[in-house]
């Protein structure tokens, strides 16, 4: 569905499209954040209006593309690539333009160099999380979760799993059988009541091993047995979260304690803003 991205502490909605291998970024971010507008929408329509070059342009190039709104909620966003951007930018005077611009082209070209070296990717990430207070084994172990993560959505899609919701379906489906709770009961357990707000932030050590197992399992099994519907991909989800499950408690067991906790690291993140790159 996309990632934030920050200009000048502001909040940039960004979308990465796999196929043509560039960012397209929310318009409407974009106007905020040059003119300080308090509705950056009426803004861009009324610019739009006057402009009927711009307007034209927009139409013709620019696409909309799902994004998050800030209530949460996913929502068709007009969207442009750096190229389009840089003609609205043409169209609205601001004295941020031009480091604007400048951020534009950095991050197209951090891009570049993740796609050459994905690792410079986890650095990137790994240092938002040291920044943020984290200690670095856990570290070590989100972002190892974050990459066993990608494997199974990859995965998904090859059974031809495509909308986000029936993702949330399936990923449900193990968290039940490895928790005995859905995300939503787990964010609702750690106090965490925003939208933005990562369940997989909030883990301890061993919440992110065994969420680890869980959809490690699920790959393999899905791998093997090639599920051809949804309903027989959520009987592998299930299958999967269960042999997490299995493990958890035997692990209980063993420590005389729960592993699900309400533990939250709230205090480690300042604002909790998303961070870019996730799952």
């Amino acid at each position: 569905m996309g990632n934030i991205k920050l200009f000048q502490n502001q909040k940039v909605r960004t979308y990465w499209d796999k196929t043509e291998q560039q960012w397209y970024f929310s318009l409407v971010d974009v106007v905020e954040i040059l003119t300080d507008s308090k509705n950056p929408t009426d803004y861009l329509k009324k610019v739009r209006k006057r402009d009927d070059e711009l307007n034209k342009y927009i139409g013709t190039n620019c696409p909309q593309v799902e994004m998050i709104t800030s209530t949460g909620k996913i929502r068709k966003t007009l969207a442009g690539n750096a190229e389009h951007l840089f003609r609205v930018i043409q169209s609205i005077p601001s004295p941020k333009a031009e480091p604007f611009k400048q951020w534009l082209a950095k991050v197209g070209y951090e891009r570049v160099q993740e796609i050459e070296n994905p690792e410079l990717a986890q650095e990137r990430m790994k240092l938002i999380y040291e920044q943020k207070g984290y200690p670095s084994d856990w570290i070590d172990k989100r972002l190892r979760g974050i990459a066993i993560r990608q494997n199974l959505t990859d995965e998904w899609k090859e059974r031809g799993i495509q909308s986000d919701n029936d993702y949330a379906i399936l990923t449900a489906e193990i968290s039940k059988a490895t928790f005995g709770l859905t995300p939503t009961e787990y964010k609702d357990l750690k106090g965490l009541t925003k939208k933005s707000q990562n369940l997989r932030d909030h883990m301890t050590d061993l919440e992110l091993i065994f969420t680890m197992l869980g959809e490690r399992v699920t790959t393999e099994i899905s791998k093997k047995e090639k599920p051809g519907t949804f309903p027989e991909n959520k009987l592998v989800a299930r299958r999967g979260g269960k042999v997490a499950g299995v493990a958890r408690e035997e692990t209980e067991k063993e420590l005389g304690r729960s592993i699900i906790s309400d533990q939250n690291f709230l205090e480690h993140t300042e604002n909790d803003e998303p961070l870019p790159l996730t799952e």
